[in-house]
């Protein structure tokens, strides 16, 4: 679905597939990054599927998302609150408390002004470089899909530059999950199922 113009509070609650896309009106004079393009909630529950918002979003964005792709260019207050997977990423400014109750999935904030550490709620996340080869495959294939379903010139402008853009990006990690896909991979690495101890080990 495409939608030209807003949406108000709940976008794409419960998605669990296909493709949602919301950018301003083509005539439209103001900013897309500079505001607010759907209302709170948006993506609550979601399962699957990918949105793209060119704009910003309000509260909560992405709260309990268990498996959703998404792109946004700014979120409010308690974005990515309790999520469980999927993958969030953001080209702008974050309200407070983002990644309370983080679990699982993961999230790539684009940090320009470099105040985001400030706004994250690092009870249970970490922050990190986004230098993993997998997560850069990720996020510039992500951001790609944005620009390419928006129009959006920080999408473009992030790409026409992106080795240094690269730099900007902070990743959210939820540091149990981390741990669970660590033991993971190295049991598979040896041919073996991991161990329950090392799945619940503490950090």
């Amino acid at each position: 679905m495409t939608l030209e113009g807003d949406s108000n509070d709940y976008f794409g609650k419960g998605l669990s597939g296909g493709t949602l896309a919301v950018f301003p009106p083509r005539q439209a004079t103001f900013v897309a990054e500079d505001n607010i393009i759907i209302g709170n909630v948006a993506l609550y529950g979601a399962t699957g599927g990918e949105a793209y918002v060119g704009g910003r979003a309000g509260e909560r964005f992405a709260v309990r998302n268990s498996g959703a792709l998404t792109v946004v260019e700014g979120v409010g207050a308690h974005g990515c609150e309790y999520m469980t997977g999927g993958a969030v990423v953001v080209l702008g400014r974050t309200g407070r408390n983002f990644a309370a109750g983080m679990s699982g999935g993961v999230a790539f904030v684009f940090d320009e002004g470099g105040v985001f550490p400030v706004q994250c709620n690092a009870q249970m996340v970490g922050l990190e470089a986004l230098e993993d080869a997998d997560d850069l495959e990720l996020v510039k294939t992500l951001v790609t899909r944005h620009a390419r379903h928006t129009s959006s010139r920080v999408a473009e402008r992030i790409l026409d530059d992106w080795t240094n853009a690269v730099r900007l990006f902070v990743k959210v990690m939820p540091r149990d999950y981390k741990r669970v896909l660590t033991a993971q991979k190295l049991a598979a690495a040896e041919g073996r199922t991991p161990e329950f101890s090392e799945l619940v080990a503490s950090a």
